[in-house]
């Protein structure tokens, strides 16, 4: 069965993933423990590298160029703000994460990136995405048995951290592609952005 856009030369449906991604030393301290609970209970690898994901969404390679130049708008408005990590969390039955105890800086950031869903919907299949709970992942499409005796051990676990977000990354591949490639990194610079609504969509 062929895809829609396959009908259209020239056209191709990319999968964008939006970050936060954490210093070198903290990356080091969640893959060690990513690491340690995969060995353990032999679960399914999480994401490579550890992140907080903002967004996810698919939409046509043509529109990219577009969604750069907003979330650039967007970044430069954007204070640095502090996010702190504190011990782990859950969904049962299948996800184990580390806290993000900071969460309303990141959901004003996510807020403000709404205002480009329309840009990230260029295809009927697929909608944007958004998180609503920014955490990083340890482990997830885990078993029951896996959950269960995982999450028995790490409720009762200690982690804490803190570190400054300065800035956003985004990530694309093209759509069944399991490997990301970096786009751009969007700096926060604090600076007043004052735009009109004809500059912003035009």
């Amino acid at each position: 069965m062929q895809t829609f856009h396959e009908f259209m030369p020239g056209y191709r449906l990319n999968e964008y993933l939006l970050v936060i991604s954490p210093n070198e030393d903290l990356r080091n301290r969640i893959n060690y423990i990513k690491k340690e609970f995969q060995e353990k209970y032999k679960s399914p690898p999480a994401s490579a590298k550890p992140h907080i994901t903002l967004a996810k969404f698919v939409t046509w390679n043509m529109m990219e160029e577009k969604i750069i130049n907003r979330f650039q708008h967007i970044s430069m408005g954007v204070c640095p703000f502090k996010i702190e990590l504190k011990d782990f969390g859950s969904y049962p039955s299948h996800t184990i994460y580390i806290n993000v105890t900071t969460k309303i800086p990141v959901q004003n950031l996510i807020k403000d990136l709404r205002s480009t869903q329309r840009m990230m919907k260029a295809h009927p299949d697929y909608d944007p995405h958004f998180i609503a709970d920014p955490h990083f992942t340890v482990a997830r499409k885990l078993k029951p048995w896996q959950y269960e005796k995982g999450w028995l051990e790490y409720s009762h676990l200690h982690f804490s951290a803190k570190i400054v977000a300065d800035n956003m990354l985004l990530l694309k591949r093209p759509l069944g592609d399991l490997k990301y490639q970096v786009v751009r990194s969007f700096d926060f610079l604090n600076m007043p952005v004052a735009t009109t609504q004809g500059e912003l969509f035009g």
